[in-house]
């Protein structure tokens, strides 16, 4: 019997009293197995959102807030939604006393502090003898369903994908009908104003552009969907690495809030792709193995819960990160002096969002040229992002760093100059977000510092003055990377096992 149907049976004596759902990170009303559970029952509804800003929840970063206040905005829109701000459980237990509620059903979370609190509840209200259900609504294989023959957790991403793969669709499910116009809800319950808790920035706002680019809210994802199936997603397995197109689908702040879900991405990839819309299979297929990556960080985050602040490898806990926290400001405000990671991190702030590619390139530079530690990147990134999300943001950071699940070795380091070249060959990128540079010659944009005086002069360029220094010589500060990468390893290997593999460097330009 599942947990919904024991408790249900031990509360049938008062099958009036409404139930409540408790909305987190699943902030639609389509593909919803929650309120389908909830129909089920057949009981009056409390649709309720809590912020909960208590001191064991990692607090959400600027740029999330601003998404969070506009999708629940959306979403009030669909269901008469109760706001209320506090710890969890309190807030549960006010509004059970308040309303006379029989129960709780929420979505399943896969951050360690959401599934710590989540374990509390459910026994304590479990203890009441009240109904308490949750569902997956996040993610397309749950983490425990996956594990290699050993019955350990796979730590590389190739093998795990093909073992989610093999489960099959029917592993997937069905997308759930919408069934809020079936549901009653409960009037006259108490919520809070969404203006009150303050989400969006006053003075400066920071976020004035965001709204420009992305929409928050259940109909805004499903338009980008479409709007990529229709067209962009085909030649993405390659145009996905041009940061100055619109090659990528940008859904992954609708998929952290769980306005669409990735069942729904997933079968609307299949259809198009059944229907001739996408031309060639390997763009779907690349295009799903994205979402193998999502899915594939959020597995490592529920079997390793300090993915956000440790290494995986804990040799990388002894690591000698530099303590020049100076270069950290240059690199948050895109001032390196190096223009496709200065570009990519006004992107960030400007936009609330970066390009997959500059991500890689900006957070390299970070750990590799500056020799700065990782959580430093992880957590300017967490505030800074829109789709900021626990597993996705610590999972790409450790991979970057070459301390995470990745069989890499940590001498994967991005040549800034080489990647600029190859993926935006002629400036697009770096002339939008750092228009300094905007009327250099695409023979210099990339590496000003070795272009001409007269070249300088003529494009109104001032190294030093409108433009910085570079930070470091990047053939330097590689140098100095791998030295420090060799200094950690044990020096009884023999040489050949401690030589390192500089084919993995040049692949890595």
């Amino acid at each position: 019997m599942s947990v919904l149907a024991a408790s249900a049976s031990s509360a049938q004596g008062s099958a009036s009293a409404p139930i409540i759902f408790w909305f987190r990170q699943d902030l639609r009303v389509n593909d919803h197995a929650g309120l389908v559970a909830v129909r089920a029952l057949g009981r009056p509804l409390i649709p309720l959102y809590i912020l909960d800003e208590s001191k064991d929840m990692r607090p959400l970063g600027g740029a999330s807030k601003w998404w969070l206040h506009h999708s629940l905005s959306s979403l009030s829109r669909d269901v008469p939604l109760v706001l209320r701000c506090g710890p969890a459980a309190e807030v549960l237990n006010d509004v059970i006393q308040e309303t006379g509620a029989a129960g709780v059903l929420w979505s399943r979370c896969y951050e360690p502090d959401a599934i710590r609190r989540d374990k509390v509840i459910r026994d304590a209200l479990s203890a009441r003898g009240l109904i308490v259900d949750s569902r997956n609504s996040a993610v397309l294989f749950e983490p425990p369903a996956v594990n290699n023959k050993a019955g350990t957790p796979y730590m590389v991403y190739t093998p795990f994908w093909k073992a989610c793969l093999a489960l099959g669709e029917s592993h997937i499910g069905a997308i759930q009908p919408k069934v809020t116009h079936e549901l009653k809800y409960v009037n006259n319950v108490r919520s809070e104003k969404l203006d009150d808790w303050k989400l969006l920035p006053t003075k400066p706002n920071w976020a004035a552009a965001f709204g420009q680019r992305f929409a928050p809210g259940e109909k805004g994802a499903h338009s980008l969907l479409q709007s990529f199936l229709d067209g962009p997603i085909n030649g993405y397995k390659e145009a996905r690495n041009v940061p100055g197109s619109r090659t990528t689908s940008r859904l992954s702040p609708h998929l952290h809030w769980g306005e669409i879900s990735p069942r729904q991405i997933w079968y609307a990839t299949r259809a198009a792709l059944r229907a001739g819309k996408i031309k060639q299979q390997k763009d779907a297929d690349h295009y799903l193995s994205e979402l193998g990556w999502r899915e594939f960080s959020y597995y490592l985050l529920f079997h390793f819960p300090t993915l956000p602040t440790e290494p995986l490898n804990p040799k990388f806990a002894a690591f000698p990160w530099s303590t020049d926290y100076s270069m950290l400001k240059r690199w948050q405000k895109g001032q390196t002096g190096y223009p496709i990671v200065d570009a990519a991190m006004r992107e960030l702030w400007q936009t609330g969002w970066m390009h997959n590619r500059t991500r890689m390139v900006a957070a390299s530079f970070l750990v590799k040229d500056l020799l700065l530690p990782w959580q430093m990147g992880e957590e300017w990134f967490w505030d800074t992002l829109i789709d900021a999300d626990a597993a996705n943001n610590a999972a790409s950071w450790q991979w970057v760093s070459g301390c995470g699940h990745d069989a890499a070795p940590y001498i994967r380091i991005f040549n800034p100059v080489l990647q600029g070249e190859k993926f935006d060959p002629d400036g697009t990128y770096i002339r939008q977000f750092v228009p300094e540079l905007a009327a250099m010659p695409n023979q210099w944009i990339h590496h000003p510092w070795d272009a001409p005086s007269s070249v300088l002069r003529a494009a109104g360029v001032e190294l030093g003055g409108n433009y910085p220094h570079r930070l470091v010589k990047h053939d330097v500060a590689q140098k100095r990377a791998v030295a420090t990468y060799e200094s950690m390893r044990p020096q009884s290997q023999p040489a050949a096992q401690r030589k390192l593999p500089f084919k993995a460097l040049s692949a890595a330009k």
